[in-house]
């Protein structure tokens, strides 16, 4: 009995011993694969590498370096399961990554942008080391973003990501403040002393008395066209019928979506100075006998998102905004400017056509779907040239020289970013439009607008002809910390804009 057993403990001594060994193994193999130089060792951009040694993380003030793995992996407090799964699923894609990849084809622009990051750094982490939100010497607007961070992170979703995207990796010309009281951009140029001289029906240029905006204005034909799409259409959905037969009057409408330069016109002239009330805009801009309007306050940080502005589209700005700039645009110039109808907008991007896009093509071999489409790939050939879209922007808004216009002389009706209209959204608002109806709108009252046309970031699928979408204005509101939160600017959205309409002077006479 005595023998069986010393058997027992021997072989229990054993396992023990086994067994620890096994832990200590894996434990040396864990801290091994998790220092900074085994997770460089599998990196095919080093441009990532050096960034990180120039980012606050690793020339900190106190001295102190954050390994890659500590904002790249859940903190182990979260459980050991996930700490090890997340740590095994992102080794094994990095390893793939290194051996079936060519670095020079990968989008390496897209990886620094926040919908990836997000991906990829874990809040948990940044919490655990950022204990104090409220550290010696933060602004006054770092201490209101952190108070509706505490308040409202776990309510809203929120991450320390998406107002610190700099921190991790060095990004030139990333600044994360809040500018006040100032012109935020000057643009160099003539400044216009008069305003466009319009006695026909023709294609003008308006020129904004006293600024240096010029906006090329093209004389839109009206006419007759079939709105929406049939379900036979690829990728139709169901908000895009049913389809009626339509018929808009004729309008001017902007070239391209309004640029920076345009829009900083405005600004400039027009800027509330600080957190000026919404109320008080909201009373003063919607008097009938108001002859001059009080623009968007100073945003937080660069709404160009470092992209570069000038002649590219304006984003983040709000519906509201886009309106104020037509009240404005009307006043300095005496002719009436709105945003287009989601009629008039569908009708002037089809440019005379009834095809999925204005151009040939089949939004299934542009998006390469089916067995074929994804053993050949997307076709990008044709789209490519007249749309920005996923397939060509590089994750970023492009300048209208980089695209071929549509039959009316229109440029990025499709793609780049998505349009506000003045209607109000509604699933259904193609059933209550008669059959022969001119000039149809909207319902009268609703919750979002209409926005239409794709962006940069969609795929061919997102930026056909009848594609049409919602604002949401929650949700693109998400982590502005101001309390109320901005009338002009969104925090959540960077891929929407808008251009102008001008309706045809009474003493035009319209073709």
């Amino acid at each position: 009995m005595a023998e069986g057993k010393g058997k027992y403990w021997i072989i229990g001594l054993m396992g023990f011993i086994i067994g620890a060994l096994l832990i200590a193994a894996f434990d040396t193999t864990m801290n091994k694969t998790t220092s900074n130089e085994y997770c460089m060792s599998c990196h095919t951009h080093e441009q990532a590498d050096l960034d990180w040694k120039k980012s606050p993380h690793y020339l900190s003030h106190s001295g102190a370096m954050t390994d890659c793995a500590a904002c790249h992996l859940p903190p182990k407090e979260d459980g050991l399961l996930k700490y090890y799964m997340t740590k095994s699923k992102i080794g094994v894609k990095d390893l793939w990554a290194k051996m079936t990849k060519n670095p020079e084809e990968i989008d390496w622009e897209a990886k620094r942008e926040l919908e990836h990051a997000r991906k990829i750094v874990y809040n948990s982490s940044c919490e655990r080391c950022h204990v104090n939100l409220f550290p010696e010497g933060i602004s006054d607007d770092g201490i209101t973003a952190h108070l509706h961070y505490e308040e409202n992170a776990k309510k809203l979703g929120l991450d320390c990501i998406s107002c610190h995207l700099n921190v991790g990796h060095y990004m030139p010309g990333y600044e994360h403040k809040r500018l006040e009281g100032k012109v935020f951009q000057t643009v160099e140029g003539p400044i216009y002393e008069t305003k466009a001289t319009v006695t026909s029906f023709e294609t003008f240029t308006e020129t904004v008395p006293g600024t240096t905006a010029a906006i090329k204005m093209i004389a839109i034909p009206g006419g007759e066209f079939t709105m929406g799409s049939s379900d036979k259409e690829p990728f139709h959905k169901e908000d895009e019928g049913p389809q009626k037969k339509v018929k808009v009057s004729p309008f001017f409408m902007a070239e391209t979506e309004i640029s920076w330069n345009q829009f900083w016109a405005f600004y400039n002239e027009t800027m509330s100075e600080g957190r000026t009330p919404p109320e008080k805009i909201y009373a003063n801009n919607n008097r009938p006998d108001v002859d001059a309007v009080s623009g968007p306050t100073p945003p937080f940080g660069f709404p160009d998102q470092g992209w570069g502005m000038g002649e590219r589209p304006a984003i983040t700005m709000t519906h509201y905004a886009a309106t104020t700039f037509c009240q404005w645009l009307s006043l300095k110039t005496g002719r009436h400017y709105r945003l287009p109808t989601e009629a008039e907008w569908e009708y002037a991007a089809r440019g005379g056509t009834e095809t999925p896009y204005f151009f040939e093509g089949n939004p299934k071999k542009f998006v390469g779907s089916g067995l074929m489409g994804k053993l050949k790939g997307a076709d990008t050939t044709m789209i490519a040239r007249y749309v920005v879209y996923s397939g060509n922007s590089t994750g970023k808004t492009q300048e209208p020289k980089s695209v071929i216009a549509n039959p009316f002389g229109l440029k990025n009706m499709l793609g780049n970013v998505m349009e506000y209209c003045s209607d109000w959204y509604s699933d259904d608002a193609y059933s209550k439009i008669k059959d022969g109806a001119l000039d149809p709108t909207g319902p009268s009252s609703g919750k979002e607008h209409v926005v239409r046309g794709g962006s940069y970031a969609d795929d061919a699928a997102g930026v056909r002809s009848a594609t049409r979408s919602h604002t949401e204005h929650d949700k693109w509101l998400k982590t502005d910390p101001q309390n109320p939160k901005s009338i002009w600017w969104y925090s959540d959205i960077k891929g929407i804009g808008f251009r102008v309409v001008c309706d045809v002077p009474d003493d035009v006479k319209a073709n």
